[in-house]
């Protein structure tokens, strides 16, 4: 069966009646995933999940996600519908299921409940999307973003996302991209799109280490990353006139 079907399955198991609606976003949505591209999911439920059922969300799903395992990684959001409808910012993220925490989870450390300002941005894109896997189309739960709330939900995301510079530089340099895309026209966009429209508006001697990021988020595995010699260096320069551009749009 599809990794996606799996999932889908996963999910409607361990949820249950309280799942109004599965949606896919992203990358997927459009045909483009490229080769390290997530698959992104948002859940929208009646009401809060209990320990139980986030134990046994990451318990299942944590055989489903990853290169470790040949596939692709799942990045699972889930909200509460009374929490989200009608839209207030930042949104609370109820659940939340990525590789990256694999660490904190295999710890104890179950992904609880709290304010996510990058939900305004992954909500946008649900709706616009219009992927439902289970339940209606998103536009009938969903309220629409206003568009300074995505942009604003971009920009107050920078500090945690900065924090990852050192081992997801690729990551980093490419988010920062369309952040800075969103706050100047409104828009979301892939990364790759996002890189080539900053690419335009960058100093020149910043240029390369985005570049670079986006050919690698085209053609290339996270494992079979490389950077040329000095390249990755450079990168902290350019996420800084990155972050300065983004607030001289605000």
């Amino acid at each position: 069966m599809h990794q996606l079907d799996v999932v889908v399955a996963v999910v409607e198991g361990v949820v249950g009646e309280d799942l109004l609606g599965l949606y896919l976003h992203g990358s997927a949505v459009r045909d483009e995933l490229r080769p390290a591209s997530d698959l992104d999911l948002l859940a929208v439920t009646r009401r809060s999940l209990d320990r139980e059922g986030r134990a046994e969300l990451c318990r299942r799903l944590s055989g489903l996600s990853g290169p470790a395992h040949g596939l692709r990684s799942v990045d699972l959001a889930t909200v509460v519908l009374d929490e989200v409808v009608p839209w207030a910012y930042p949104a609370r993220c109820d659940f939340r299921w990525g590789d990256w925490l694999r660490a904190q989870i295999a710890a104890g450390l179950l992904p609880e409940a709290g304010p996510s300002p990058g939900l305004a941005v992954e909500l946008a894109q649900v709706l616009a999307g219009d992927r439902a896997l289970l339940g209606p189309p998103p536009a009938e739960l969903l309220d629409p973003r206003p568009a300074a709330d995505v942009a604003r939900g971009g920009r107050d995301g920078i500090p945690e996302l900065l924090t990852g510079l050192p081992g997801d530089t690729r990551n980093v340099l490419l988010t920062l991209a369309r952040v800075w895309l969103t706050v100047a026209t409104g828009e979301v966009r892939p990364k790759d799109e996002a890189a080539s429209w900053a690419l335009l508006r960058l100093d020149p001697e910043h240029r390369a280490p985005l570049e670079h990021a986006r050919d690698l988020y085209l053609t290339t595995t996270y494992a079979d990353e490389t950077w040329p010699n000095g390249l990755h260096d450079e990168a902290g320069p350019t996420v800084e006139q990155l972050v300065a551009r983004i607030a001289a749009e605000a």
